[in-house]
């Protein structure tokens, strides 16, 4: 079983885009590259720097490459 780490609090815009690209956890966020995390509608500049620090505080390791 895949550990599951809950994503931080964000805005309904940001929580809505993610869920809706199926990404409900952390581990499922660092498959994806930042620069198309920020192409999503509901993802601004402030909601990446959440994520990303969420990642760094759980010690994640995000994926490099595009998303396949």
């Amino acid at each position: 079983m895949k550990p599951v780490t809950p994503l931080p609090h964000l805005a309904a815009p940001a929580r809505r885009a993610l869920e809706a690209a199926g990404i409900t956890c952390l581990e499922d966020l660092s498959q994806w590259p930042e620069d198309e995390l920020a192409r999503l509608h509901g993802i601004g500049p402030n909601t990446l720097k959440v994520l990303k620090e969420a990642l760094e505080a759980k010690k994640v390791n995000r994926k490099k490459t595009q998303k396949s």
